[in-house]
């Protein structure tokens, strides 16, 4: 069995992002979305490990807009991205936390994509209603 450890250093949360990935990229219903999508896999999940670095670990080495991001991937989905998919990606999100690490950032890490699980769909759907 794998020993547990707490999220710390940037090693942690890119472990942390490389291995949920991994399982995104081969999901029945994520994997297609994700996969036709991002053309250059090191260079995301770079960019996604300066995001969750700078949300668990406090790092500001994150530029980006992640509401804009998601809204481009809705439109390029033909706007059928769901709640589901959300719910789907949280389930993942949780499950390679759960599987790798423990303790309060991990708590952290789960407790931030709830929320902002919620908060990027929500700017999705404003999106579509103010542009259709």
């Amino acid at each position: 069995m794998l020993l547990k450890s707490e999220i710390k250093e940037r090693q942690d949360v890119n472990l942390l992002v490389v291995s949920f990935y991994a399982k995104i990229r081969e999901h029945q219903i994520l994997g297609p979305i994700f996969n036709g999508i991002i053309k250059d896999w090191d260079s995301h999940l770079e960019l996604l490990t300066d995001f969750w670095e700078s949300q668990l670990l406090l790092k500001r080495k994150y530029i980006g807009n992640p509401i804009a991001v998601h809204q481009e991937v809705d439109k390029k989905m033909n706007h059928t991205i769901t709640p589901e998919h959300f719910g789907l990606w949280l389930n993942e999100w949780f499950a390679t936390i759960d599987e790798l690490f423990e303790g309060e950032v991990a708590w952290i890490a789960k407790n931030r994509a709830q929320k902002m699980s919620t908060m990027l769909y929500m700017n999705i759907y404003q999106h579509r209603t103010k542009n259709h």
